[in-house]
């Protein structure tokens, strides 16, 4: 029997036709990332993004209904590469207090700062699912780890970061719009770290601690 036979019957191994569209997904989305990143999405279009993938330009709305739904998937892998970063950075924090509020500040000055972040700013709704599905997993998980630790007092850890990709993503949004200065964003911190049960020395304590740079993407 062949190898792609035997695959066949494997039901935790995709056939090859599963394997072709998550080739083709992938490919989508990083050339739509390279051509979003060097003309931005309103001036990217669809056509020169299935030819860098070298997908047919017929087929590419088998993957993507949009080009804001192939700029959401971009996004959702960047915000994992993001979080991903910033645990190489929190790894090496004791407190595991910080390690959330470290990452509460560079969600924050990444969405005001990255103009791949800054261009779906006005989806709010999409943008803050999308930062809970690609970045939740570990938030929550550092939620939790604080909690267990008796930083926080936190009961809901899921429930505190959804409500918290929602301030994050309207914070800067008015930002971004010139409704909230830029330095509003260290009391905006400070606000959402209150989420976690401590009180406000504690948490403008923590909000004003060294920020580690991040490394290199």
């Amino acid at each position: 029997m062949s190898d792609e036979q035997s695959n066949s019957n494997d039901p935790g191994i995709p056939g090859r036709v599963a394997r072709r569209r998550l080739r083709n997904r992938a490919a989508l989305i990083a050339a739509g990332r390279a051509v979003m990143a060097r003309k931005g999405i309103d001036a990217a279009t669809m056509h020169e993004i299935a030819e860098l993938a070298d997908v047919g330009a017929g087929t590419v709305y088998s993957y993507f209904k949009s080009k804001d739904d192939l700029a959401i998937a971009v996004l959702e892998e960047l915000m994992h590469e993001l979080a991903l970063r910033i645990e190489a950075v929190t790894n090496t924090f004791e407190d595991p207090a910080q390690v959330y509020a470290y990452g509460l500040r560079t969600m924050i000055d990444t969405a005001t700062q990255d103009s791949r972040w800054q261009q779906l700013l006005v989806r709010s709704e999409v943008m803050a699912n999308a930062m809970f599905r690609r970045m939740g997993p570990f938030a929550i998980r550092d939620l939790e780890t604080a909690t267990a630790a008796g930083r926080f007092k936190v009961d809901d850890a899921a429930l505190v970061f959804r409500m918290s990709t929602h301030a994050v993503v309207g914070t800067a949004l008015a930002i971004t719009q010139s409704d909230l200065p830029v330095d509003a964003v260290p009391e905006c911190v400070v606000r959402l770290l209150c989420m976690t049960g401590i009180g406000r020395d504690e948490a403008v304590e923590l909000a004003g601690r060294e920020r580690p740079p991040l490394p290199d993407a």
